[in-house]
């Protein structure tokens, strides 16, 4: 098999020595195409290095078809198209992967629009319905919403009856939000968001892949019993938090992954995922969003257009 290396001259594709063969409970998948995420920037940056036990190979979600399948798995067969999240792996010609992370691709999608689901579909999920347990009506400030994050959290919270106030760095940006569901927007160009999502009403939740100085600004549009939820550090690791409100309101600040969860919760979050979103896939009412494709061999020119954070969806790198 081929994989991408990464070294001192850039992301490599390059042969890799072939996997293992599956265990009972594992699928090996032929990809075709692999999502690019900002995990996967701070990997190569050394910033986010992969779980014990987990490929080193950059990659956390991908679509393809399945190749082999353990003795006890029985929802999948060789041939099948499906997709698959990934704790990493995914920038190669095949992967390893518990059965219980892959889905077969929703009716009428292709495989490469199904490469573009796995990790953005199952943040969303994990961060609004489980960590922030959001209850119908509840309100959502979502940061860098034109991401691949992003325009899924905006779907999946439409879909649930949760407005959104979303914020991005440019009108077109926010105009796709618009188009995809948020109640309102906001230009970050335009200086602090504080007062607009004040006006609107205030936030239940705030998912947020900024931190550094966001965390306080999010402290002071938060309802009553409001909560935080970190997923990145785009801003900075180290933030200015008032305990006297987080104290008084019952806020709460909460750090989340996704990549380092155990087998058991991917399997449930890809389980409602199933239930609830690949329905709304395949009739059209939710769709995934697509920037821009690459060749795999040109990796380090996909990965340097996601840094630039000129991306609106997702990136997607194309495997032979």
């Amino acid at each position: 098999m081929n994989a991408i290396n990464v070294t001192g001259n850039g992301l490599i594709w390059q042969p890799h020595p072939d996997l293992p063969a599956p265990t009972e409970h594992e699928v090996v998948i032929d990809v075709a195409w692999a999502g690019m995420n900002r995990a996967d920037l701070m990997q190569r940056a050394g910033a986010y290095p992969p779980p014990p036990g987990a490929s080193t190979i950059l990659g956390l979600e991908v679509s393809g078809h399945v190749a082999a399948v353990g003795a006890s798995v029985t929802h999948l067969k060789a041939g099948d198209e499906v997709c698959a999240l990934l704790t990493g792996g995914g920038y190669a010609t095949q992967v390893v992967v518990p059965a219980a992370q892959v889905l077969p691709i929703p009716q009428g999608l292709s495989l490469q629009q199904a490469a573009a689901l796995p990790e953005v579909f199952a943040t969303a999920w994990l961060n609004l319905y489980v960590e922030a347990a959001l209850e119908p009506g509840e309100r959502v400030l979502l940061h860098a919403a034109a991401s691949g994050v992003g325009t899924a959290v905006i779907q999946l919270a439409h879909i649930m009856g949760n407005p959104v106030f979303a914020t991005a760095g440019s009108d077109d940006k926010l105009a796709l939000c618009t188009q995809l569901g948020a109640d309102a927007v906001w230009n970050r160009h335009n200086g602090s968001f504080v007062q607009a999502v004040k006006d609107w009403g205030g936030a239940d939740m705030v998912l947020d892949p900024v931190g550094g100085d966001y965390i306080s600004q999010d402290q002071q549009v938060l309802n009553q019993n409001g909560r935080i939820i970190l997923i990145g550090l785009m801003g900075g690791r180290e933030a200015k938090t008032d305990l006297g409100l987080l104290l008084m309101k019952r806020q709460r600040l909460i750090g989340s992954t996704l990549r380092s969860q155990p087998v058991r919760v991917k399997g449930e979050i890809m389980d409602a995922l199933y239930e609830i979103v690949w329905p709304r896939l395949e009739s059209g009412e939710i769709k995934p969003v697509i920037d821009r494709s690459w060749p795999i061999v040109d990796a380090d020119e996909a990965m340097a257009y996601l840094q630039s954070n000129a991306s609106t969806g997702k990136v997607l790198l194309s495997v032979p």
